[in-house]
């Protein structure tokens, strides 16, 4: 479902974090780079489930609606705007919990 041999940098605005089993979401809007006028496109990214999460220091509260993110993730093959996130970056510049392997 995701291609493990690409990652894509998005950086954007917290629509929704969906604190939710079986896996938790975020909800993000990216600005079209080509078109500042465009309206944001939404990019559904997953998560592990919840358990998994607090365990790489993830909290319910870790993302809020309007936060702005910098999300790396392994793209979906179909090239729909969604993945599978390997890191998260807050508002504050530091990455939130601990990060999935990523390619070097």
């Amino acid at each position: 479902m995701f291609d493990q041999t690409k990652q894509i940098k998005l950086a954007g605005t917290v629509k929704e974090f969906q604190w939710t089993n079986p896996h938790c979401w975020i909800q993000v809007l990216v600005p079209d780079p080509d078109d500042a006028q465009a309206a944001p496109v939404e990019w559904g990214v997953e998560m592990g489930a919840p358990v998994e999460l607090m365990r790489k220091g993830w909290k319910p509260r870790s993302l809020n609606p309007g936060d702005n993110v910098t999300i790396v993730i392994n793209p979906l093959r179909d090239g729909q705007h969604g993945g599978l996130v390997l890191s998260v970056t807050g508002p504050d510049g530091k990455i939130i919990g601990r990060p999935a392997e990523t390619i070097k």
